[in-house]
């Protein structure tokens, strides 16, 4: 910036002689004024409310006597407790890699030139969708009952091999089964949702380099997809660890059911159910870290500079702090962008009267 000129005055508004001079005080710049920032009065009203809300949430669990938090700790770490976590844990995986596998299959038969594999793949997701997951889960509980025994061989030929379907198919394997083959239906759409979403200029060009159609969706296609799938399938994934609860109609040892027993034997519901809603969200929390870091990953082919991590955030903002207390320098290799969202970005930007005049006018 630079003082207006006299001549710049007169040609844009015409003026001249004793006319001009009260345009040009006018139009002078204060080289001692300061820059203010603006006062978001409603930003401090909002947070001025919600830290009153927060105050109020933490009284309460704190001073109310009924939450109970010493039976809470008591059990948090309870050898029967940590049983049932193990559990929880163990069917999630499992389910989700069935669920994922196979909805992976599902929606690249839906993508099918192959009317037979496309019909297949519409009807398995249409029935698996509509039936209500306890309904599934007591079916293949009960399979026994329909199929007493199970066999492998030839088809419509002869059995080579014969077990009785309750030995293979106990509590958890029909909570695998009906949690894994009702989260393939909604796998399945997400992973179509996913390849859809890859612009079809990537298909051509996979196929114009010669390569095979499995390759160019293992390779060009589905890399390209998971920027769209991850946050949808760990949201499934987080729901499945959450469905998990369901299982207790089969009377598995996963962590609500043994819970449910423990408050059934020692009346003490509230807490119990504490310490259940703490242990799903750690494990919530952890799914939640590994889909940063994996939408991270694959955001490599769409960004040129990937998002820092929490721990670079950490790091950052502890240099930028010490820097302020101690008068030092920054850190080296700190970024730009984070400087310019620290309170060490100054607001004053106008130099002093004589720094502009020693430099011309120049500001």
């Amino acid at each position: 910036m630079r003082p207006a000129a006299p001549e710049d005055v007169a040609v844009t508004t015409g003026a001249t002689g004793p006319a001009l001079a009260p345009r040009l005080a006018a139009t002078a710049v204060d080289l001692d004024a300061r820059v203010v920032p603006a006062r978001h009065v409603g930003r401090w009203l909002a947070t001025a409310g919600t830290l009153v809300l927060l105050a109020m949430v933490i009284s309460s669990l704190t001073t109310n006597a009924r939450w109970e938090w010493s039976i809470v700790w008591q059990y948090l770490t309870w050898p029967s407790v940590l049983d049932g976590l193990w559990g929880t844990v163990r069917l999630t995986a499992t389910a989700a890699v069935i669920g994922f596998g196979l909805g992976t299959v599902l929606a690249l038969m839906r993508l099918s030139p192959s009317p037979l594999l496309r019909a297949v793949s519409w009807t398995y997701t249409w029935v698996f969708r509509s039936v209500p997951l306890i309904l599934q889960l007591l079916l293949w509980y009960n399979l026994a009952y329909l199929y007493p025994t199970l066999s492998l061989g030839v088809p419509f030929g002869p059995e080579l091999l014969q077990f009785g379907t309750l030995d293979v198919i106990d509590k958890f394997g029909a909570a695998v089964l009906g949690l894994g083959l009702s989260q393939a239906a909604y796998s399945a759409e997400i992973v179509r949702a996913g390849i859809l979403s890859v612009d079809q200029g990537q298909h051509e060009a996979a196929a114009a380099l010669g390569l095979p159609r499995r390759r160019q969706q293992r390779r060009i296609i589905l890399p390209q997809a998971m920027r769209t799938i991850v946050p949808t399938a760990v949201n499934e994934i987080i729901g499945l660890v959450k469905g998990t609860s369901v299982v207790y109609v089969l009377a598995y040892g996963e962590l609500f059911y043994i819970v449910g027993v423990i408050y059934g034997r020692n009346q003490r519901v509230v807490p119990l159910l504490l310490v259940a809603g703490i242990w799903y969200l750690l494990l919530t929390t952890v799914i939640t870290v590994v889909q940063y870091y994996v939408e991270r990953h694959y955001a490599k082919g769409a960004l040129r500079t990937l998002p820092p991590t929490p721990v670079q955030r950490v790091r950052w903002a502890a240099g930028v702090l010490w820097s302020r207390v101690t008068g030092r320098p920054l850190p080296q290799g700190l970024p730009p962008g984070h400087l310019a969202r620290t309170s060490l970005a100054s607001h004053v930007l106008v130099r002093s009267r004589a720094t502009a005049q020693g430099r011309g006018g120049q500001l």
